[in-house]
């Protein structure tokens, strides 16, 4: 990434190597059984924790560091992707969906009770948002709190939630009030509490090593102080963390594109067809060479919307246009890796198989393609 040190300081690129070494000591060996597995220890957030990655981007008064450095968070984050595994990356990092809106808004009580042991990797955090009604439509969510002196009373369930099986803590939407964006709150719901329940792990085309479960809640009785901000302003704190946990999706789509095309690369020297390595035949070079130009736009791009959200703004139409674009790269990328390995390609002992999968939901999560342009339009008066 040495193009790039004009958005990257020194205590960033310390960061990146502390990340890498992490990576290549504790994820690598192990991650082909991961997958295999449909899962990863528990105690690699630990691990992480202690290797301050997790504690990126929050105060130093709840145990974080660098707080409000992008790029920091983008350094690592690149990085993590070099596991190779994208449902390990969204998994480990649950975190920054889960916690940021506890971290900003919740009260001081529970803030001292949550953040500093889930940055610590001895607990984990989740954000509980999508319903089997409608993943994007965040303003139509069905379940209900409805308070009963001093708890809310909540009904309702959660799907595709990521850690959900095996998180402790999960910021929970739910409906204070009436229709509509302005009814919706947030809650803290802790594992153990009465009536709460997760349902199976289930089964993914990719990200398979990343635990994604439902959530079901059944007369659980939620303390108030667990209200994360103002009742009924939920929607607010929702939208404004969407910014970065889509910048973080653009990350990941461009890693992933960036590895397929690294295979790729090295695969076309080595493989020979006709007598020669098919890195000599133009249809080939060709493909190549989209790749790597469409990487590093896709690249390029996502730091100018990061530098943006650096400098405290809030892009909403770039990083709306990064995720959309990177997305589209990743998408042509795994594709055409799959296609110059050929059979090879289909078999899951090749990492192009792995990628081609995880990229997939890149272009759902955290908002569709389709979401993203419709933002897009309000952003430029449509």
């Amino acid at each position: 990434m040495s193009d790039y040190q004009q958005y990257f300081n020194e205590t960033h690129n310390i960061a990146r190597q502390s990340t890498k070494q992490f990576v290549e000591k504790h994820i690598l060996p192990y991650i082909n059984q991961w997958e295999e597995e449909g899962g990863f220890p528990r105690e690699l957030y630990e691990k992480a924790g202690e290797s301050g990655l997790l504690a990126v981007g929050y105060p130093e008064e709840l145990g974080g560091v660098a707080e409000g450095d992008v790029f920091m968070q983008v350094a690592i984050s690149e990085e993590l992707m070099r596991s190779t595994s994208g449902g390990l990356v969204a998994s480990l990092g649950s975190l920054h969906i889960g916690l940021p809106p506890v971290a900003k808004w919740a009260t001081p009580a529970i803030k001292n009770k949550v953040v500093e042991s889930v940055l610590a990797g001895k607990k984990i955090s989740a954000l509980a948002i999508t319903e089997a009604s409608g993943g994007s439509d965040v303003a139509n969510i069905q379940t209900r709190a409805v308070k009963e002196g001093d708890y809310y009373r909540v009904n309702g369930s959660k799907t595709f939630i990521t850690s959900g099986i095996r998180a402790d803590y999960y910021t929970v939407a739910v409906r204070t009030g009436g229709e509509g964006h302005g009814g919706i709150s947030l809650l803290l719901i802790e594992k153990g509490m009465d009536g709460f329940t997760t349902g199976r792990n289930l089964k993914k085309m990719g990200w398979r090593a990343s635990d994604t479960a439902e959530l079901f809640f059944d007369d659980v009785m939620v303390p108030v102080e667990n209200l994360i901000g103002v009742e009924n302003a939920g929607f607010f704190a929702i939208m404004s963390n969407f910014l970065s946990e889509r910048l973080s999706l653009c990350i990941m789509a461009y890693m992933t594109a960036q590895m397929a095309y690294e295979a790729a690369l090295a695969y076309v020297k080595e493989r020979e067809a006709f007598g020669r390595p098919i890195g000599k035949f133009q249809v080939i070079r060709h493909k190549l060479v989209d790749m790597a130009t469409e990487i590093e736009i896709a690249r390029e791009y996502t730091y100018r919307a990061a530098a943006k959200m650096d400098a405290g703004e809030t892009p909403i139409k770039e990083v709306s246009m990064a995720k959309n674009f990177a997305t589209e790269v990743s998408n042509r990328a795994t594709h055409e890796a799959v296609q110059i390995f050929g059979g090879m390609g289909f078999m899951q002992e090749s990492l192009v198989e792995r990628l081609y999968r995880d990229n997939r939901i890149l272009s759902i999560g955290g908002g569709t393609t389709e979401i993203m342009k419709e933002l897009i339009a309000k952003q430029i008066g449509l």
